[in-house]
C-alpha cells in the first residue's frame, strides 16, 4: 500500500494550503489515517488523525487552524491548513496512526515565509 502525499508549496504566513493524500487502496480498509510533519533538524510528529467514520483528532498546535477530512470514494485524506505560521513548515506526510505503519513517502515540503 501507499500512501502519497502532495499539495506542499511555498506560502506566505497567515495563507492556506490544502495537502493530498492518496491511497493505492481503498481507505475504508485503512481504518484511521493521520498526517505527519517533519522540520529540519526535529523528530516527525503527528499533526491529525481520522477515522474510517470522519472523527478528527488534532495535536494543540494546529486545533482551529487545520482540518483533516477523508473522501472514501476517492481514496484520499485532505488537510486544510489555514492561518499558517512558520513553525508549520516542514515535510508533510500521511500514513496511518499506531504501531503498524506502511512504508513512508516522500512526502510533501511546505515553506512558509515570514
Amino acid at each position: 500500500v501507499q500512501l502519497q502525499a502532495s499539495g506542499g508549496g511555498l506560502v506566505q504566513a497567515g495563507g492556506s494550503l490544502r495537502l493530498s493524500c492518496a491511497a493505492s487502496k481503498t481507505i475504508r480498509s485503512i481504518g484511521v489515517i493521520a498526517w505527519y510533519r517533519q522540520a529540519p533538524g526535529k523528530e516527525r510528529e503527528l499533526v491529525a488523525t481520522i477515522t474510517a467514520v470522519g472523527h478528527a483528532e488534532y495535536v494543540g498546535s494546529v486545533k482551529g487552524r487545520f482540518t483533516i477530512s477523508r473522501d472514501n470514494a476517492k481514496n484520499t485524506v485532505y488537510l486544510q491548513m489555514n492561518s499558517l505560521k512558520s513553525e508549520d513548515a516542514g515535510v508533510y506526510y500521511c500514513n496511518t496512526w499506531g504501531p503498524r505503519k506502511y512504508p513512508w513517502g516522500q512526502g510533501t515540503l511546505v515553506t512558509v515565509s515570514s
